[in-house]
């Protein structure tokens, strides 16, 4: 049954979608990409570095979750199979090759950095549409991949 949330105009609604959604699936790739550094980064900053991907990632999958949940409250169907995520990020795919923990650390901070201009285009272009709501779930999540993005290059030195 349709949640039919009351002042919300169709065009927001249809507009929040379609932007958490593209956020989310970029999010997803990205919380891929963080496990395939985590996995096989060697070096000696390896602890520190391993232990700093798997927080990012902590913090990044309930942001992920909270547009999928929206996406439902405003009647779509959130979209996050390996598949569908693979066709439709528009992140870079993840080198797997890479080892040196240097290495990872520039890939993810590349994948944050685009992540988090998705992001921010989304917020301005639901908050036009008329969903702050949705904007301010797009909000936490830039603030956290700007927050994470500056921990990894303040890592990388």
């Amino acid at each position: 049954m349709p949640v039919n949330l009351q002042g919300l105009e169709d065009n927001a609604r249809k507009t929040a979608i379609s932007e958490l959604q593209a956020c989310m699936t970029d999010g997803l790739s990205l919380s891929m990409s963080l496990k395939q550094a985590h996995w096989n980064l060697k070096g000696p900053n390896f602890i520190a570095v391993h232990e700093l991907l798997d927080g990012v990632k902590t913090r990044l999958d309930p942001n992920i979750d909270d547009m999928a949940e929206r996406i439902q409250q405003l009647d779509g169907t959130a979209v996050g199979t390996v598949e569908e995520v693979a066709r439709a990020t528009r992140l870079e795919p993840y080198p797997t090759n890479l080892t040196s923990a240097e290495d990872h650390l520039r890939e993810v901070a590349n994948r944050l950095r685009a992540y988090g201009e998705r992001v921010r285009t989304a917020i301005d272009t639901v908050d036009e549409a008329g969903d702050a709501d949705s904007a301010d779930i797009l909000t936490a999540a830039s603030r956290q991949a700007d927050k994470d993005l500056w921990f990894i290059e303040a890592h990388r030195g």
